[in-house]
């Protein structure tokens, strides 16, 4: 039985909630439609839209966002801080050593191949040292809660995490639309994110500078995420620039501008790795910049997230963390991992295929919920269709088993239910430490016994608060 946040087993309303328990007996059902269809309207107005790949339909899409605020109280909030810091040390730690020494490969902690065939792995950055040390700038760890105490790791996402954009758009929807409700509570603010990302991204510039110029690197209008990325560059100050906006000339990146070229010292990329620089990766990419990769080398510009990020947070890593964290930072993990079989390991892949009906079998290389069988829902036919795919290629597929992600409380069609939730926390790396604004990205799964909170599958998105009591 999911554990459900707002109310204990008894039905009483966990204190954390009572503020909105009792808001919520003020507002009619009529009142809380009409605020999200002005929470809709907000958001087409903004341009807070997405796409998605494939779809036939076309066109943009407005992520639901749901009124009702997922809540946790400071102490929570404290414990999770913690080790999302200490999570985010490790992938540095690890990077860092892959790019170098290898350690963890000799000493066996991790199975080498899954370094050398890892598609992510960037063996031109073999013996660079990124500036400062730092691979992963800004990381988004999905964490999952599955009792009361404690909050699971789903999944680290090290390479250009999204969804920041929506955390901010969230909590301006909360200040418009229940300002009296937020005014009730104690929230932490998480409104100077773009400031906090700014002064990371320039305290890693590769010149001691007392105004580095830093940029965004998007691939343009047509990227899904195009508005999160225009979004931040606006928030943040800086140019949000395409790969024709940018040269590089004797190994130095420049912006063209009309008062003539820039020079260019911070690139936040929000463009994959291999279609960064068309003379060192794919030929054929015109989203980046050629010579691009010269210059980073050659430690003239710091992009962030640095090159290679990937290698670190595929579904196969993942499951090897906990050993990571204990070998390279000789730390007991504060967050614990779901347990996961490796379907590469003979008896894994067998104990998979035995319990398929009871399990979650995720691609290592799969996001967006894309590529994955959820075993409990499926058919039969899906998944004898899908046990074929998996003895296959079965070093392509982890598992885990079918968590019963917490609930909270949300506004649907037939009024306040429980719906099952995750958290996104926004990590970010710089030279003087580590900072996480107080919340995060509470992704809601809107159908009734759904556990898929994508957007792209359906899901929608809540404000999180953390309330000081």
């Amino acid at each position: 039985m999911a554990f459900d946040e707002m109310h204990t087993e008894g039905g009483a309303v966990r204190s954390a909630y009572a503020g909105v328990a009792s808001w919520l007996e003020t507002v009619s059902a009529d009142q809380l439609a009409r605020r999200r269809a002005e929470a809709e309207l907000l958001y087409r107005r903004g341009g807070i839209t997405f796409s998605v790949y494939g779809d036939t339909q076309g066109g943009e899409r407005i992520i639901p966002h749901d009124l009702l605020p997922r809540i946790l109280s400071a102490a929570e909030w404290s414990r999770l801080a913690a080790g999302l810091e200490q999570r985010v040390r490790a992938l540095n730690m690890y990077l860092t050593d892959i790019y170098g020494p290898q350690e963890t490969l000799k000493a066996g902690i991790v199975p080498p191949d899954l370094v050398w065939r890892n598609p992510a792995f960037r063996p031109e950055m073999m013996g660079f040292k990124v500036p400062h040390g730092i691979y992963v700038h800004i990381a988004g760890i999905d964490v999952v809660r599955v009792d009361g105490d404690d909050f699971y790791v789903l999944e680290d996402n090290a390479r250009t995490p999204s969804g920041v954009s929506y955390m901010l758009g969230g909590r301006e929807i909360s200040m418009r639309l229940m300002p009296d409700l937020l005014a009730s509570h104690r929230v932490a603010p998480i409104e100077n994110y773009p400031n906090e990302l700014l002064a990371v991204l320039c305290s890693v510039a590769p010149r001691d500078r007392s105004e580095p110029t830093v940029v965004l690197l998007t691939p343009g209008q047509f990227n899904s995420a195009y508005y999160e990325h225009s979004y931040l560059a606006d928030r943040m100050g800086v140019e949000p620039v395409e790969g024709r906006d940018l040269f590089v000339q004797n190994d130095v990146v420049f912006m063209r501008t009309t008062k003539g070229p820039r020079r260019v010292d911070v690139i936040y990329r929000r463009i994959d790795d291999d279609f960064l620089d068309s003379l060192v990766f794919r030929p054929d990419s015109l989203l980046g910049v050629p010579g691009l990769f010269a210059a980073y080398t050659a430690g003239n510009v710091t992009l962030a997230n640095a090159l290679g990020t990937g290698v670190a947070d595929d579904k196969d890593i993942y499951s090897y963390m906990p050993e990571i964290t204990r070998f390279l930072l000789g730390e007991e993990p504060i967050l614990k991992n779901v347990p996961t079989w490796r379907c590469r390991e003979p008896e894994a892949l067998a104990y998979v295929c035995e319990h398929l009906p009871e399990l979650v079998v995720k691609r290592v290389d799969g996001s967006g919920g894309y590529g994955m069988l959820v075993g409990p829902h499926a058919t039969v036919a899906e998944r004898a269709a899908f046990k074929v795919m998996l003895q296959a290629n079965p070093e392509r597929y982890i598992a885990q088993p079918t968590l019963a992600l917490s609930t909270c409380p949300t506004f649907v069609e037939s009024g306040v239910a429980p719906r099952h939730v995750d958290l996104r926390p926004f990590v970010l790396t710089g030279r003087h430490g580590v900072r996480i604004v107080p919340g995060g990205l509470t992704r809601v799964a809107l159908r009734e016994n759904s556990l898929v909170v994508n957007s792209s599958q359906g899901g929608g998105t809540k404000d999180t608060w953390v309330v000081e009591r």
